[in-house]
């Protein structure tokens, strides 16, 4: 096959990939039980799901535009 057809090569698709399965586990990070009328859930609080998890889902995104851009050099 001829590699110039296709606009992404392998490498892109691999970055991609990997990128998007860091955005998963940024989002899985921020998952979490949630607050009830019953009780007070402290935890939707923490460090991890409130400014960690959301640097990990923009270093996945950002990522992905990474792997977007990515071009082989000759």
């Amino acid at each position: 096959m001829d590699n110039k057809n296709f606009a992404f090569g392998k490498m892109n698709f691999i970055l991609i990939g990997v990128s998007m399965l860091i955005v998963v586990i940024g989002f899985l990070m921020m998952a979490g039980d949630s607050s009830s009328v019953e009780a007070f859930n402290e935890d939707i609080f923490s460090t991890m799901r409130v400014k960690v998890a959301p640097v990990v889902c923009l270093v996945g995104f950002v990522s992905i535009i990474g792997g977007i851009m990515y071009r082989k050099s000759n």
